[in-house]
């Protein structure tokens, strides 16, 4: 049997990570440009950044930042 209102007992979350020295992950952002210039970009091992929670749900939004 399925759960009365089961559908507002669903929750969606995901999480961001915003480096603080304006580093861009390549791997979740992609940059298109006509130019290919092959440079190397040194960046800190560990940058400083902020994580940012959030999840959707029938009662709202919550939202968390670290």
């Amino acid at each position: 049997m399925v759960a009365r209102y089961f559908h507002k007992r669903i929750l969606f979350s995901d999480e961001a990570h915003f480096w603080l020295n304006g580093y861009v992950n390549k791997r979740n952002c992609r940059i298109w440009s006509e130019a290919n210039p092959q440079v190397n970009v040194e960046t800190p091992l560990h940058p400083e950044k902020l994580t940012v929670w959030c999840a959707l749900w029938a009662g709202g939004i919550l939202l968390q930042k670290r």
